[in-house]
């Protein structure tokens, strides 16, 4: 899915700094030409295939599928190098930036997993990698902390506000603002200005491309009935979309973050709550006070803890495209535990919010269902051991 003109209908833009102006203008002059060059194009599935392990595989789940009546296959992301989807971007994104001559990458994190895949692309191609990270997020995902300084990265505390994932982009927008010509950003979600929200985009929809081809290995059909995923930013939900959105088939569902509940004050429900506005860089929906003061999102998924959401999801959700609902941290955690009894698969927080929704909704006996399963949930332990 494509954006016109940097946008999808009324949602994305570039809405930056002048000062930013000449770093987006040289990506949104040349990532196409970039991205979609054969010798581009092989090295990034060569490592995608080499390196990360793809294709992940597209696993039945017999014991869910059982457990709720209908046929329940959950795409194993968790098994990725890193442990998530994140780097399936990071990857692309590395290999963009090293053609346009910068010298360094900086990076914000909410979970840390995108910090981490940061970090392990720098390594890989010899890049000098700084990681900003909200002080609460540095605190319950410590693990993450330290597999990025293991790898080489330093990471740098985000202290205003809420000191979650919001604050992290703030101050790695600011850093880029100041060393804009040696320095790319890598933005980890389809979040940000254009051509941010599309690029993303298009490194992930290898998701939805391996599914149409694993389903139609497995039932010979390539097209799912539902596609379920958690959505913060969403990048793994648009990567599990892409390929899906105008086939007049599949529902698309994504997950959002309820917190303590939509109606709470401690939640992260961008479309249950948000109004249009801006938010780094693009128009989307975003929680805000009535005079467009941010208001602090909350969730126990430190990488779902964002007031806003990617402009192509708020598109989908206002054109009817796509349904989003939310889950609660108790129902996430529960589903969390489930999975891992039920499978002896330990998903992440974030993938768990998806999970939790097979308890809301009804699926035909014959429907095809799938989950993104978007990482796996050691970074999480610490959370899911308060509640075991």
């Amino acid at each position: 899915m494509q954006p016109t003109n940097g946008f999808y209908g009324e949602f994305g833009g570039a809405f930056i700094p002048e000062m930013l102006y000449p770093n987006v203008n040289e990506l949104e002059n040349e990532y196409q030409e970039i991205i979609n060059s054969e010798d581009f194009q092989d090295e990034f599935r060569n490592l995608l295939r080499d390196y990360v392990g793809r294709p992940t595989p597209l696993y039945f789940s017999k014991n869910l599928s059982e457990i709720y009546q209908t046929n329940i296959f959950l795409k194993r992301e968790d098994l990725n190098h890193t442990g998530a989807h994140k780097i399936n971007n990071t990857i692309g994104q590395i290999l963009l930036a090293k053609r346009l001559g910068k010298q360094r990458i900086i990076a914000e994190t909410g979970a840390g997993q995108h910090g981490v895949a940061t970090a392990t692309a720098c390594a890989l191609a010899g890049m000098k990698c700084s990681v900003f990270m909200g002080e609460v997020d540095i605190q319950r995902q410590a693990p993450n902390v330290k597999r990025m300084e293991l790898l080489g990265a330093e990471v740098i505390p985000a202290t205003s506000g809420s000191k979650t994932l919001k604050d992290a982009t703030n101050e790695a927008i600011r850093e880029w603002i100041n060393n804009p010509v040696d320095t790319h950003y890598i933005i980890g979600s389809v979040v940000g200005p254009h051509p941010y929200p599309d690029m993303v985009a298009q490194f992930q929809s290898v998701i939805s491309e391996e599914i149409k081809v694993q389903l139609k290995e497995l039932i010979g059909n390539e097209n799912p009935d539902h596609v379920i995923a958690c959505v913060g930013g969403g990048s793994n939900a648009i990567g599990a979309f892409y390929h899906f959105i105008d086939n007049g088939q599949t529902n698309l569902i994504a997950v959002e973050a309820g917190g303590l509940g939509v109606d709470s004050g401690k939640t992260a429900a961008t479309i249950a709550l948000g109004k249009k506005g801006i938010i780094h860089g693009s128009k989307t929906f975003l929680m805000q006070t009535n005079d467009g003061q941010i208001v602090e999102p909350h969730s126990i998924s430190a990488g779902l803890d964002y007031p806003g959401i990617g402009p192509v999801h708020a598109y989908l959700a206002d054109s009817g495209k796509g349904k989003v609902v939310s889950v609660t941290d108790e129902e996430a955690i529960k589903a969390g535990i489930f999975l891992s009894r039920k499978e002896g698969i330990i998903p992440a927080l974030e993938s768990a919010h998806a999970l939790a929704y097979l308890e809301k909704e009804k699926f035909g006996k014959d429907d095809i269902v799938v989950v993104n399963l978007s990482g796996r949930g050691d970074k999480d332990l610490a959370t899911y051991q308060k509640y075991i």
